[in-house]
């Protein structure tokens, strides 16, 4: 059973924000609504919780409708848990009361060991008696999935919950929701702008563009497969460069690549997507020979990105040493064909 969006659209005025679009969720597994600000994550994600009228579509949850345009239930009568990036606690009540405050309906000695066990869930057992103002932001958002799971929703609902975390405590934090979420086998929704947090979290990603989902697939899968330019784009960095088809590949400012397009003919411009990642680079003895010159060369924490300009644009190598490369050199550029991808100009 799942959560289902059958053929869900949206205005805002005359703004159509969310169009056609149909999905599914699992419970025991975490789906990501990937997109950039204004793609309708945040828009459908509403729409499941309540937050929203249903304009046209349908809802359903395990087989049941949960919503249609003319059946609004209102989010206190969904069994749904909400975390926003705003923690939303009560500042006046401890940790444990803050867990507790959705369990209500329990007997309070069942309260406290449901809320207790929720906060064991997320590493904050030993924080129950503190208040949330002497917490981090990333204890606070702990604090808030943990009031989100303890009534065991069905769904939980997460919408850019990791977005005002210190991003040196991102990564943990990702981690332990993802183990929390899994382990109450709860139908999990995360919305998210960063294809990062998107990969680490994710067992399934929903990329949404202009208010339409352009694919739905594995990370694995996704990363490997981009069904479209704006896919390939928000992943691994990838940059556009110019190219058009010629006999056995395309040809680029860079060099001819030898890689097919099945929506453009020979002589079509189509636009060619490279993650820095699946550049090599060699030095070349001849100032007439190579790719193209070396623009710069930046230090990163597990390598250096070298930019190569030739033909007027800019190429981005992603390269673990770079030997004896200096700028001002000119370079040869070699392409690991797994990380190129080439669509049909618009």
């Amino acid at each position: 059973m799942s959560l289902e969006f059958h053929h869900v659209s949206h205005r805002f005025g005359r703004e159509q924000v969310l169009l056609d679009v149909s999905l599914a969720a699992e419970p025991g597994a975490v789906t990501c609504l990937l997109g950039a600000s204004g793609s309708g994550k945040s828009t459908l994600l509403r729409l499941a919780a309540g937050l929203l009228h249903l304009q046209a579509g349908e809802i359903r949850l395990d087989g049941a409708v949960l919503c249609t345009p003319g059946q609004h239930p209102p989010p206190e009568r969904r069994p749904v848990g909400l975390v926003f990036q705003e923690h939303v606690l009560f500042p006046h009540k401890t940790v444990l009361d803050n867990v507790a405050f959705g369990l209500r309906r329990m007997e309070p000695q069942q309260r406290r060991a449901v809320a207790h066990a929720s906060l064991a869930a997320v590493g904050l057992d030993a924080f129950a008696d503190r208040y949330p103002d002497t917490l981090s932001g990333g204890q606070q958002q702990r604090v808030a999935l943990a009031r989100s799971l303890a009534p065991a929703p069905r769904v939980v609902l997460l919408d850019e919950p990791f977005a005002s975390v210190d991003a040196t405590l991102r990564r943990a934090l990702r981690e332990d929701a993802r183990h929390a979420l899994r382990q109450s086998g709860s139908i999990a929704v995360i919305v998210t702008h960063d294809p990062e947090e998107a990969l680490e979290l994710a067992d399934r990603i929903a990329v949404m563009e202009r208010g339409r989902i352009v694919q739905v697939d594995t990370p694995a899968e996704i990363w490997r497969r981009p069904a479209e330019r704006a896919v390939a784009t928000l992943f691994g960095e990838a940059q556009h460069v110019p190219g058009t088809v010629a006999p056995g590949g395309v040809t680029t400012p860079f060099g001819r690549l030898p890689v097919a397009c099945a929506d453009a003919a020979e002589g079509d411009e189509v636009d060619v997507l490279v993650r820095p990642t699946a550049v090599s680079l060699s030095p070349v003895a001849s100032d007439a020979d190579g790719t193209g010159t070396v623009d710069d060369v930046r230090f990163l924490s597990d390598g250096y990105r070298v930019l190569v300009a030739a033909g007027g644009r800019i190429l981005r190598a992603r390269v673990p040493t770079v030997n004896e490369i200096a700028v001002g050199d000119r370079v040869s550029a070699r392409f690991d064909l797994a990380g190129v991808f080439v669509y049909a100009r618009e």
